[in-house]
């Protein structure tokens, strides 16, 4: 019998959250629609927009994709001047519309909804806390905890409530809040997460990245700096610096593979040049005689101009990616090798026949897909096949708002590179260095998280977070 597969592929890293938000505008969820439209990428999984005007707030949420949720009739219930909308993939809670973001909530200060891109790796132990004082979870979500300590803090105002909460909370949180007076935007001390700050006209917006603002012709003012919490209001933006003061820890990944290509994150560096930058190095230090240089599009197109560019190699495109799948597809009764992936990919034996190849991917996870693309790339004509990954290897999961595998599904974890190479069946394999990877990326490395690649963490774990994250067995 025919069964139904998820497109998802179970060999990278799932996408995190989109978090966005915009003050001052008559068409303030059209334009958080478009904002949610481009950041895409970040989730897949649902999608919400709350919008608010006076003491009101309206919401509309669905799961799926941005264009498939609103239309022109959901969109016109969501009137007001101010709206924040999340794109979702649970990184922490399940996959229930119950936990599609933003969560609204109705208390003593007035309205308030939440949209938080990121990890609380203190959350259940907060959670717990909270619900010993009598508070009632609708969600099983990370990020309700946030709301539920703004409720209960005792601070006097509404903003001294935020900033109590965000300060009990560990981890990483971009996070975007509506009020009945405006929008509140916040990044955690160390920057795990992009957030920017841009303008339409005299609207301000807030993003994850600026692929949003490019989409409404907004102008880019600048990064919401790490540890620092904006108010944005009819006064204008004002800026807070209410947490300790300690060493950024930007998520590297970033630039490897979850912001698009044409954003530009962490300061304004642009993601494209960055992972062109990667390929160079990766050239650089693995450089093999080839004929030609091809990508596993789309993510590794970058990094493979790259290495070529660096190489001296041609660049062609020997897989072609199918865009139009849906987010499911149906295998037939009868066996087709390596199905998955050809649903997504083929091979073009025109490109690859007789051809010493480098296939260049941005990363090696389980190693399953890497595996049926070399097998596919040998079936259509290559003489040799060798593998260049334009980052580390990945040993350790991420508890920073990435959904990673755990630390035994992550092949590079208890696996040499020899024994990859075999598994994916590569003529050779390389991965970029870590050092090589820091050098490449814009700014210093003291200022990037690479835990995922080191296992380790910039934000220390105490023994009941280790038990709450699973990073060591309980005592029998």
């Amino acid at each position: 019998m025919a069964k139904e597969l998820p497109l998802i592929s179970p060999d990278k890293f799932h996408d995190e959250c989109a978090v966005f938000g915009i003050f001052g505008h008559e068409e303030a969820a059209n334009l958080t629609y478009l904002g949610l439209y481009a950041l895409q990428h970040r989730g897949q999984e649902a999608s919400g927009i709350v919008s608010g005007d006076a003491n009101q707030f309206f919401v509309q949420k669905g799961m799926g994709l941005v264009a498939d949720i609103y239309d022109r009739s959901s969109l016109a219930k969501l009137p007001g001047h101010m709206a924040i909308g999340h794109n979702r993939y649970s990184t922490a809670g399940g996959n229930d519309l119950k936990n599609v973001q933003p969560l609204i909530v109705n208390f003593a200060l007035g309205n308030l909804a939440l949209a938080h891109n990121g990890n609380l790796i203190n959350a259940q132990m907060l959670r717990n806390e909270l619900e010993a004082y009598g508070a009632i979870f609708q969600s099983t979500s990370d990020s309700e905890v946030i709301i539920h300590l703004i409720a209960h803090s005792k601070a006097s105002s509404f903003l001294a409530r935020v900033i109590d909460a965000l300060n009990r909370v560990r981890g990483a949180f971009s996070v975007v809040l509506l009020t009945d007076n405006g929008l509140i935007a916040a990044r955690d001390p160390y920057g795990l997460r992009p957030l920017c700050l841009g303008r339409v006209r005299s609207s301000w917006i807030v993003a994850s990245e600026t692929c949003a603002f490019d989409l409404l012709d907004a102008e880019y003012v600048r990064e919401i700096e790490p540890g620092e919490l904006v108010v944005i209001s009819d006064q204008g933006v004002d800026s807070h610096r209410p947490f300790p003061k300690v060493d950024p820890a930007m998520c590297v990944f970033e630039y490897v593979y979850f912001a698009r290509p044409d954003s530009r994150i962490f300061g304004a560096n642009a993601v494209y040049a960055t992972r062109k930058a990667l390929g160079r190095q990766l050239a650089a230090e693995s450089w093999v005689p080839a004929d030609i240089v091809i990508p596993v599009p789309d993510s590794g197109v970058p990094a493979a101009l790259g290495y070529a560019e660096g190489g001296g190699i041609q660049f062609e495109t020997g897989l072609i990616r199918n865009h139009y799948v849906g987010r499911t597809f149906i295998e037939p009764e009868q066996s087709i090798r390596h199905f998955g992936v050809k649903v997504k990919l083929n091979a073009v034996s025109e490109v690859l026949s007789g051809k010493r190849v480098v296939v260049v991917d941005d990363s090696l996870v389980r190693g399953t897909t890497s595996r049926k693309i070399v097998k596919m790339i040998r079936q259509a004509g290559a003489k040799e096949v060798h593998m260049r990954i334009s980052s580390p290897p990945i040993v350790s999961p991420c508890f920073y708002g990435i959904d990673t595998p755990t630390k035994k599904e992550l092949i590079a974890s208890d696996h040499s590179t020899e024994e990859i190479r075999k598994y994916i069946t590569a003529d050779s394999l390389a991965y970029l260095s870590l050092d090589g990877m820091l050098k490449a990326a814009p700014g210093t490395p003291q200022q990037y998280c690479s835990a995922c690649f080191t296992e380790r963490y910039p934000i220390p774990f105490t023994r009941a977070e280790e038990l709450q994250l699973g990073l060591f067995e309980p005592a029998s």
